[in-house]
């Protein structure tokens, strides 16, 4: 299995950029990640951290996928998400829903362990909360068509969706917009609620284990209108990122409908009107420089219908 060293950061995703690694399609890969604060050990007592010059929202990479050209979707599934033994939070004074709160940072630390009764790892928030672990992605895109998008914003590409969702056996799909496709992947969350109300979720470092798989474009069409796509649990999810929720919202709702009629044949007033039975609106973060919302759809019903995802 190829392995992605920590060392082989970016804080940028664009084309030109030198790949830290090359694979083929249907690869396995393994990516060693730092935590969004490039590990500048940070402690209760020094929220700040102890070193400078770190990057913002490191992510790995990148890799370059053999055979991905611009018009090929590359299929990232999420086999393990492997994490290092403690989290961090901190507030924020200028960002998240509660800024206006906070007149400077406070962190915390919380070191994960393993529940005797469950056997799922998890922390205690206090001594009366015990809360288990749900690791998740909170950064992975290929490199975006034209310029370059810092590791702190969502976009079509992917980047910073801070999707709750795409956690161990999501299976992601992601456009390819430059030879090679050039995925990272970073920011890795303990735990995270919809939204990120905070500012952050808890931010630790870890190790992903993916499968890279190109689809071509032109047997893909259908897809190609709903990326990013994620395929998690018995849902799938259109996300979107915008300058406003309701807009991401829209732009979410408006690519799973376009789906949703290409999987199905129906047409814009019955698959609305199934849309509106069906899907649901969330919230995948309110804190990047531009606001995420994802678009769920129960699988099961476009397979009534004879769509299935490859």
């Amino acid at each position: 299995m190829l392995t992605i060293s920590r060392e082989h950061v970016t804080d940028i995703l664009k084309e030109g950029q030198i790949p830290a690694a090359f694979c083929s399609s249907g690869d396995i890969v393994a990516f060693e990640t730092r935590d969004c604060y490039d590990d500048n050990d940070i402690t209760e007592e020094n929220p700040y951290g102890n070193r400078k010059g770190g990057l913002e929202n490191p992510a790995t990479g990148p890799l370059y996928v053999n055979g991905a050209e611009p018009g090929d979707i590359l299929k990232v599934e999420i086999r393990t998400i492997r994490l290092r033994e403690y989290g961090i939070m901190r507030t924020s004074a200028t960002n998240g829903a509660f800024h206006h709160l906070y007149q400077d940072k406070t962190a915390r630390r919380f070191y994960f362990e393993t529940n005797r009764e469950t056997g799922k790892q998890g922390f205690w928030f206090d001594d009366r909360q015990w809360l288990d672990c749900d690791p998740m992605i909170g950064v992975i895109g290929t490199a975006p068509e034209k310029e370059g998008v810092l590791t702190i914003t969502p976009g079509i590409h992917g980047g910073n969706m801070d999707c709750s969702k795409i956690t161990e056996g999501a299976v992601l799909y992601l456009p390819v917009f430059v030879t090679g496709a050039l995925l990272s992947m970073g920011d890795l969350h303990a735990r995270m609620g919809d939204g990120e109300v905070l500012i952050c979720g808890l931010e630790t470092a870890g190790t992903v284990t993916v499968e890279v798989t190109v689809l071509k474009a032109a047997r893909h069409s259908v897809i190609q209108k709903a990326l990013p796509l994620l395929k998690s649990g018995n849902k799938l999810m259109t996300i979107q990122s915008a300058e406003t929720m309701d807009e991401a919202a829209r732009l979410a709702a408006a690519n799973m409908q376009q789906f949703v009629k290409g999987m199905t044949g129906l047409d814009d007033v019955n698959s609305g009107m199934l849309m509106s039975l069906l899907s649901d609106l969330a919230i995948c973060q309110i804190v990047n420089p531009l606001q995420t919302v994802r678009c769920e759809f129960p699988e099961a019903v476009l397979e009534t219908y004879g769509g299935y995802l490859p």
